[in-house]
């Protein structure tokens, strides 16, 4: 019988390894991400808001904007884990320090979207990105081979952090264009850091911990449209297109689901390491796209029970482009790093075409039709997929035998 490690208190940090077999997310990596859900349903929640009210157009950018600090922060955390996660007291415990800037920031979502005030997203990833930084000088000190990296990471993080808090003393007209240039430092910073020496991340591991976010992602749309759903209800009960559109919702989030797995990204990055900074980055509008998705489902469901001031194609688009979004980068942040892509680009584009386009005829087709349809292209994406793996299975026995 195989006893479990003991846990201790204190071990000195080691840089994990690359090759190790069976690695897969710890059990505090999940808690991790669950911290997130709040800060993800508070940003669906206010651009479905935006969205009933006519008015979405104005909570894009304070949602590309939040988005980015919960989607940058979690990324900054999942790729050292992988690397140095040596899960004793002081690893918990300055986990669970990021985990509190997590909640904190999501407490300053409505504040955020409603009254253009920063404060409390700026102090939530604070916090958060405070307890990295002491996570990268305990590797600074204790993991020699990886001393010039962390005291890379650390310096970085800690000046760009720095710049967040001048930046709430800015006047409100240069919220964006300050945003767009600590971004950019922000995206540098891992570059700039990683010129020193690669950090020890785990691609099986990696992939494993993208996808677990994506199912994060897509339950928070599953949470939007019961919101949704319930609103429906209690104005005019049940009704063919209420149920129309909420089958045609959990079909099309498996169907992404579906979708997200059938590429294999832990062979790709496994193969393909220096390409992994074009595959984690392109991810922000992977990731973006399904919580957005949230919200317009949400929207579309509570539309099926009442009248709202937004047009159907309104209401259609708001669905339809986070899907035709999430179809086309799917396939960009594969196609560097898959020696050969499962899905192909003649089926998921024109896909995507058709899902953009067929809000254009909700008055034809109806905003359960819509939504019905965009449903049903990305199953088609799948069985035409599915398919053409079976023939080229065929093939490659025909031409073996």
């Amino acid at each position: 019988m195989t006893l479990a490690p003991r846990f201790r208190i204190h071990t000195r940090a080691t840089a994990r390894d690359t090759t190790e077999r069976g690695r897969v997310s710890s059990p505090l990596e999940l808690l991790f991400d669950l911290t997130f859900v709040a800060a993800i349903a508070q940003i669906a929640a206010q651009l479905a808001k935006g969205i009933v009210e006519g008015d979405a157009g104005s909570k894009i950018v304070p949602f590309m904007m939040v988005f980015f600090a919960i989607w940058w922060a979690w990324m900054n955390f999942t790729w050292f884990a992988s690397s140095y996660d040596t899960d004793d007291v002081p690893y918990r415990i300055l986990t669970m320090v990021q985990m509190v800037g997590v909640l904190v920031l999501a407490a300053g979502v409505p504040a955020a979207f409603n009254e253009n005030d920063f404060t409390a997203i700026v102090v939530g990833y604070f916090i958060m990105r405070l307890g990295l930084v002491a996570q990268w000088v305990r590797v600074a000190v204790e993991v020699q081979q990886s001393r010039a990296t962390a005291l890379r990471y650390a310096v970085a993080i800690t000046v760009i952090q720095v710049l967040w808090l001048i930046r709430l003393a800015l006047p409100v007209e240069s919220t964006v264009v300050t945003f767009v240039i600590l971004a950019i430092l922000e995206l540098s910073a891992p570059i700039w850091a990683e010129r020193s020496g690669d950090t020890f991340w785990h691609p099986h591991h990696i992939a494993e911990r993208y996808g677990l976010f994506t199912i994060i992602l897509l339950g928070e749309s599953v949470l939007a449209s019961t919101t949704g759903l319930q609103r429906a209800l209690e104005i005019n009960g049940l009704s063919g297109s209420l149920i129309t559109i909420s089958i045609s919702g959990v079909v099309l989030l498996f169907a992404l689901w579906w979708l997200y797995y059938l590429e294999p990204a832990g062979d790709g990055l496994e193969a393909r390491r220096t390409r992994s900074f074009l595959w984690g980055y392109g991810h922000y509008f992977v990731f973006g796209s399904l919580a957005a998705l949230g919200g317009g489902l949400e929207v579309a469901v509570e539309a099926a029970g009442h009248h709202l001031e937004v047009s159907n194609v309104t209401v259609g688009y708001a669905v339809a482009i986070p899907v035709g979004v999430f179809l086309i980068c799917l396939w960009a942040v594969h196609a560097p790093l898959v020696l050969q892509l499962v899905i192909s680009p003649a089926v998921i584009l024109p896909a995507a075409a058709v899902i953009l386009l067929l809000p254009l005829a909700a008055q034809a087709l109806t905003l359960a039709g819509v939504i019905a349809g965009i449903a049903l292209v990305c199953v088609l994406v799948i069985a035409a997929t599915i398919v053409g793996k079976l023939r080229r299975a065929r093939q490659v026995g025909s031409a073996s035998a």
